[in-house]
C-alpha cells in the first residue's frame, strides 16, 4: 500500500510552496476547450445519410461546428475558456442552435454508433474542391482503406487543457529550474504529466467509461468476440466492460501498436511520429495510393499524417500556416495537452458535465505535481495491460491491476489516488468561490465504492430493465435531450453570432474552392516535402521507438 501523503513528499512539498501564490490569485486558472462528437441519426436510429446541414455553415471553415470522419459525425469545438461553466454554456448553445436547424434528425448521445447498414452506410465527409478540402477527404478515404468506416463512426469527447504562464513560472521557481529555458521547461513538465496520465488513465476509463454495449450492426456480420454476449436480438454487451470504445473493438490498431510511444520526451515523440509518416507499410502499399487517377490514401506509410496516430493523450501546439503538428511542437514546445479517452456520457445532454471537468482538471494537476520517472519498456507493457483489463473488466470485483510489480484491486488503488488528489483540489480551489474541485472529487469518488454508479453500469441496468435494444434505449435518451435543448431560450447575441459564423464560413469555403491553386498532386508533394524538411528522416525500427 502507498504511504499516506505527507508534506515531506514531493507532491506535498510542491503544493505547500504553491499555495501562497494560489491564495493571492497569482497562479491564474487552467484554460480548457472541449471537442465533442455526435452522430446525426434519423427517427429510426439509423446513421443519417443527409449532407451536413447548410444552416450549420461550412464544416471546413466554421470555427465551432465541423465534422470528424463522417459527414454524419458532428463535432462541436468550444473556444479556450478559463471557466468550466462558460465552456459548458457555449457547448449547450452549439447543441441548441443545431437542433433549431436539424429537421427530422437527432444527435446520438452514445459513443458506440447507432444502427448501421454496413461499411458504406457511414458517409465520408466532403470538404469541397480546394486542395486542403480534398486532402481532408482523401485522408478519410485512407482511413476507410486501412481500418474500415465503421470504426470511424465511434464518437467521444476530447478535453484540451493548458496551464497559464503564471502557474508555470511559479512551478519553475518551486523546482529551482530558473536556468532552464521556459519553453523547454514547460515541454519537459508536460511530458511528465503525460507519463503519469499513462500510468493512471485507467481510473478515468473506470469512472467515465460509458460504452459497455453495441448494436448488432456494428459487427457488420463479423464473428462475435468472446468478450461479448447477446442481450435480446440486436444488442451485445460485455458484462463488466467500462468502455468498448477504447477496446480492440474501437480505436485500436496493431500496426500503430508497434510504434510503442510511451512519451518519455518531446524528441522521442516527435521523431517517432515523423518516422512513422515516412516509413512504408507493405499492406498499405498493396492497397495502392493513387489508382486509375483516384486517390485511395495520402500515402502508403504507417501513418498518412500525424493525426492518424491513436492515443489516449497527446501533446499539442497550435500550428502556424504550413506547419505540421510535429514541426510546431519542435519549434516552440508543448502548448497544451489533449485528453482523448473520454466516452460520451449518454445520460448527460452535452456528453460531459462540469463536475467531470473539475475532476479532470484535478487529476491532470495531480499527474503534473507527482513524481514521474521515465517509463521503461517493461512498465509500458504493464500500463497497456492495466488499461486493457479496466476497459474489458473494470467493474469486476475480482479484478486486480499491476502496481509496481504487485497486484492491487482497482478500488484500493483508486482510493489512494483520490486521497492524493484532494490537496491538489484544494490548491485549485484557493482562488475560487467555494470549493468546486473538492466538491467534484467528493461527488465522483463514490463510484469507486459502488460500481453501479458508473455510467457503464447505469447504461447496462437501463438495457437489462427495459424492453428495448441498445439502439432503442439510446434513441429514447436522444429524444429526451433534444426536447430539452430545443426548449433552451436563445440569447440574441449568441444566436446572431452563430448565424453570422455560418454565413461567413460558407463564403470562406466558396473563396477557397474558387482560388487558383496548384494541382492536388503538386500540393500533396509540397506538403510532405515541407513535413520532412526539419530533419532527415531515417527508416523506422519498429519495437525500438520508446
Amino acid at each position: 500500500m502507498s504511504e499516506p501523503l505527507t508534506v515531506s513528499s514531493t507532491l506535498g512539498q510542491r503544493i505547500e510552496k504553491l499555495l501562497p501564490a494560489a491564495r493571492d490569485g497569482r497562479l491564474g486558472r487552467l484554460r480548457r476547450g472541449i471537442e465533442k462528437e455526435g452522430l446525426r441519426v434519423d427517427a429510426s436510429g439509423h446513421i443519417a445519410q443527409t449532407p451536413h446541414p447548410k444552416a450549420l455553415g461550412s464544416k471546413l471553415t466554421h470555427p465551432h461546428i465541423t465534422t470528424d470522419y463522417s459527414e454524419a459525425l458532428l463535432e462541436y469545438v468550444t473556444p479556450v475558456l478559463s471557466e468550466p461553466r462558460e465552456a459548458m454554456a457555449f457547448l449547450s448553445d452549439l447543441h441548441a442552435y443545431s437542433y433549431r436547424h436539424l429537421e427530422g434528425e437527432w444527435i446520438w448521445p452514445a459513443s458506440m454508433p447507432s444502427r448501421l447498414s454496413g461499411n458504406d452506410s457511414v458517409p465520408i465527409a466532403d470538404y469541397g474542391s480546394s486542395n486542403s478540402g480534398v486532402m481532408k477527404r482523401v485522408y478519410r478515404k485512407g482511413l476507410d482503406v486501412r481500418y474500415g468506416r465503421i470504426m470511424q463512426a465511434i464518437a467521444g469527447v476530447h478535453y484540451n487543457v493548458s496551464l497559464p504562464d503564471e502557474m508555470w513560472q511559479a512551478l519553475r521557481e518551486v523546482e529551482s529550474e530558473d536556468d532552464t529555458a521556459f519553453n523547454d521547461y514547460r515541454s519537459t513538465r508536460y511530458f511528465s504529466l503525460i507519463r503519469n496520465f499513462r500510468r493512471h488513465s485507467w481510473l478515468l476509463l473506470y469512472l467515465f467509461g460509458a460504452s459497455p454495449a453495441i448494436d448488432k450492426s456494428f459487427l457488420d456480420g463479423k464473428k462475435v468476440p468472446t468478450k461479448l454476449e447477446p442481450l435480446g436480438d440486436d444488442t451485445y454487451i460485455a458484462p463488466y466492460a467500462t468502455t468498448l470504445r477504447m477496446s480492440d473493438l474501437g480505436y485500436q490498431n496493431t500496426v500503430q501498436e508497434q510504434l510503442k510511444i510511451c512519451f518519455n520526451s518531446l524528441s522521442n515523440y516527435v521523431n517517432t511520429l515523423r518516422n512513422a509518416i515516412s516509413t512504408p507499410w507493405p499492406d498499405y502499399q498493396a492497397k495502392g495510393v493513387k489508382v486509375d487517377g483516384d486517390w485511395r490514401q495520402l500515402n502508403a506509410n504507417i501513418l498518412q499524417i500525424e493525426n492518424e496516430y491513436y492515443s489516449d493523450i497527446r501533446p499539442k501546439r497550435v500550428a502556424r500556416s504550413g506547419e505540421t503538428p510535429s514541426q510546431a511542437l519542435e519549434a516552440q514546445g508543448v502548448e497544451y495537452i489533449e485528453v482523448r479517452c473520454l466516452d460520451l456520457d449518454p445520460f448527460e445532454p452535452l456528453g460531459v458535465s462540469e463536475p467531470q471537468m473539475r475532476f479532470l482538471d484535478t487529476f491532470l494537476m495531480w499527474c503534473l505535481l507527482s513524481e514521474s520517472p521515465w517509463i521503461s519498456d517493461e512498465e509500458c507493457d504493464h500500463l497497456d495491460d492495466n488499461r486493457r483489463l479496466v476497459v474489458e473488466r473494470g467493474r469486476d470485483p475480482a479484478l486486480r491491476l499491476n502496481k509496481d510489480g504487485g497486484a492491487i484491486s482497482l478500488r484500493e488503488w483508486g482510493e489512494q489516488i483520490v486521497a492524493e488528489m484532494e490537496p491538489v483540489a484544494g490548491l485549485l480551489d484557493a482562488d475560487e468561490d467555494g470549493t468546486p474541485h473538492l466538491d467534484a472529487v467528493a461527488a465522483l469518488a463514490p463510484r469507486l465504492q459502488d460500481a453501479a454508479l458508473t455510467p457503464s453500469a447505469r447504461l447496462l441496468e437501463r438495457l437489462r430493465e427495459g424492453d428495448g435494444s441498445f439502439a432503442d434505449v439510446v434513441m429514447s435518451l436522444a429524444r429526451d435531450q433534444a426536447d430539452m435543448l430545443r426548449q433552451q431560450p436563445a440569447t440574441t447575441t449568441r444566436e446572431a453570432l452563430m448565424e453570422q459564423q455560418a454565413v461567413t464560413s460558407r463564403q470562406q469555403q466558396r473563396d477557397m474552392d474558387a482560388a487558383d491553386e496548384p494541382c492536388f498532386d503538386r500540393f500533396l508533394e509540397d506538403y510532405f516535402a515541407q513535413a520532412r524538411e526539419s530533419h532527415a528522416v531515417t527508416p523506422l525500427s519498429l519495437g525500438a521507438a520508446r
